[in-house]
């Protein structure tokens, strides 16, 4: 099941750009299909249905106001003008209209305040969770490590480059779709936990009525517990670097038996990746060659280009660098951990030990490099085992 709006075709133009805005994607992503895109969406969670009352009770708040205040305005205009005669009055001051003026419209903000106070404590109350995720943001993907199991992965954009370089035919979920989706289940209070491991992010999903800033150093949190499966789609919302409109949510919200087979799955996955991990036998060039340059051009290619050149002054090159032709070990090590201080991050999580020996040797012998050597899965294995 797929929730999108009819906003959807009006927005890809405008997503297009990196930095794309968020008001646009509050028309694009609404679940319901029969909600118009010049309203808040209703969503899927009981937060967003409160939140999309609140909204409307302060809207029809402002009408009433509008509505008095302009027809008695109106009505003065038309029956006090001076083509009738009217003579003005003349006085000065009373205290009857100061404090008649003063007092509704505190009682009206008072009114607003106390629906507006029990949404926003209801926003805040994450106790009695019954599931706890922990979301990472990195430039440029997300991190989901869920706390009650032994499951976590990252997940980045799927869209192809051809279709960003419009080089081909965009897809109906284009800039939207990912890799690994985050998968909850329906009907369980699910607590988020937010940072980030270098700028700061913001996990948006418009059904959940969520938009909460990931900051590095900091956790903050919320929740949601969502009504219907589905497949349901966000962004970041805070503008966090060059690929910032490339950093989609999408979160696949399945049934709690569906939920539970699929984590069984993923836990019997990283076991049966960890045996072939500790099996893997050694590759040919040909092979090394082949998986690391996919695996390069969907890791690697957004900061280090297809060319291999980098962007000056903000992402190094590869070709002829000093890590792609130096000591193979070097070059093992900062893939694997990185560089601090630096957009160089870890992938020792990201791939597996066949992707990262691919990818490794792919940059030592792409763009001219030619080193001839090969690093192969065992290597990547002794590295991780040594450790920073």
């Amino acid at each position: 099941m797929r929730h999108r709006s009819s906003g959807l075709r009006q927005a890809k133009t405008y997503l297009n750009h990196p930095l794309a805005a968020a008001p646009l994607l509050a028309a694009s992503f609404p679940a319901g299909a029969q909600e118009t895109r010049f309203n808040m969406t209703r969503g899927a969670t009981e937060l967003s249905q409160q939140v999309f009352d609140l909204h409307m009770t302060i809207f029809y708040i402002c009408v009433a106001i509008a509505l008095v205040v302009f027809s008695l305005m109106f009505w003065s205009i038309v029956h006090h003008r001076k083509a009738k005669g009217v003579v003005p009055a003349q006085f000065h001051g009373s205290m009857k209209i100061e404090i008649l003026w003063t007092a509704i419209p505190v009682l009206i903000l008072v009114a607003m305040a106390v629906p507006a106070t029990r949404t926003l404590i209801a926003m805040e109350d994450t106790s009695a969770s019954e599931l706890t995720v922990l979301v990472t943001g990195s430039q440029w993907k997300w991190h989901y490590k869920y706390l009650d199991y032994p499951i976590e992965f990252y997940s980045v954009l799927a869209t192809p480059r051809a279709q960003i370089a419009n080089e081909a035919e965009k897809s109906p979920d284009y800039l939207m779709a990912v890799d690994k989706p985050l998968v909850l289940p329906t009907g369980k209070k699910v607590r988020f936990l937010l940072t980030a491991d270098d700028v700061i992010h913001s996990w948006w999903v418009p059904d959940f009525a969520i938009k909460k800033d990931a900051v590095p150093g900091f956790i903050n949190e919320t929740w949601a517990r969502i009504d219907k499966p589905g497949l349901y789609y966000g962004k970041c919302a805070e503008l966090c670097g060059r690929d910032h409109g490339f950093m989609p949510v999408a979160v696949d919200v399945k049934t709690p038996a569906d939920f539970e087979a699929w984590a069984a799955q993923q836990v019997a996955l990283a076991e049966q990746a960890k045996a072939e991990a500790a099996s893997a036998g050694p590759m040919t060039m040909d092979e090394l060659m082949a998986l690391g340059q996919q695996v390069y051009d969907s890791a690697c290619v957004a900061c280090h280009q297809a060319s291999g050149e980098g962007l000056p002054g903000v992402f190094p090159a590869l070709k002829g660098s000093a890590i792609a032709t130096g000591e193979p070990g070097a070059h093992i090590h900062i893939v694997l951990f990185g560089k601090a201080g630096t957009a160089m991050q870890a992938f020792a999580k990201q791939l597996g030990v066949k992707e990262l020996a691919a990818v490794i040797t792919y940059e030592r012998n792409a763009w001219g490099n030619a080193k001839g050597d090969m690093v192969q899965p065992a290597d990547i294995v002794a590295a991780i085992e040594k450790g920073e």
